[in-house]
């Protein structure tokens, strides 16, 4: 099992799909939608890009580097973001869940933490990680509460660590869940997901 697969993964609010040329127009207007693809501290990719974001994210799937999916609402059956593993190191047993993105209107709704408990499932129970990691802008404040809440820990900041194409350097917030937190991690998580649910 490679980590740069990308199984259906399913639960009650969302899906996650291999992602495909044909989720374009989908995210196309996801994106558009509240501009989000102008927010200053984070990767979306702009309507008339998307095309171009799906032919590079499945190029480094094709080079083992990334599983890109799909995020499919489960009431809409409409294509509302993308998510990702990156930074994959199946020696190390490690992957990051990143470069992901949803709609405004799917915001705080659950589907983020549907979608989380899918992919967590999958890596600690699946590819059997020791450690998944997160990442996120310094000034993203609405990214950096929703990963402590899916109950990843800070380790640290990374100062300078990249620079933006609008000539601004980010601070990379880096967080982690580990093998033996897993467990608590994701009754919590099933909990948060059943209650939306129901």
């Amino acid at each position: 099992m490679t980590f740069a697969a990308t199984p259906v993964l399913k639960n009650a609010r969302v899906t996650l799909e291999s992602l495909r040329l044909d989720h374009s127009d989908d995210l196309a207007i996801a994106a558009e939608k509240d501009d989000l693809w102008r927010t200053w501290y984070t990767h979306i990719p702009a309507p008339t890009e998307m095309t171009d974001e799906i032919e590079r994210r499945l190029l480094l799937q094709k080079e083992g580097r990334m599983a890109p999916w799909a995020i499919i609402d489960g009431g809409s059956g409409c294509a509302v973001g993308m998510t990702t593993y990156c930074n994959l190191d199946p020696v190390n047993r490690r992957l990051e869940i990143g470069s992901t993105w949803l709609s405004g209107a799917s915001q705080k709704t659950g589907v983020n933490t549907a979608a989380k408990l899918l992919l967590l499932t999958r890596a600690f129970e699946e590819l059997d990680c020791i450690a998944v990691e997160f990442r996120t802008h310094w000034h993203n404040h609405q990214s950096r509460t929703a990963i402590e809440k899916l109950g990843a820990k800070q380790d640290g900041v990374l100062r300078n660590h990249t620079v933006f194409e609008n000539g601004t350097v980010r601070d990379t917030v880096v967080f982690s869940v580990i093998d033996n937190e897993w467990p608590t991690v994701k009754f919590a998580l099933s909990d948060r997901v059943n209650r939306r649910a129901s």
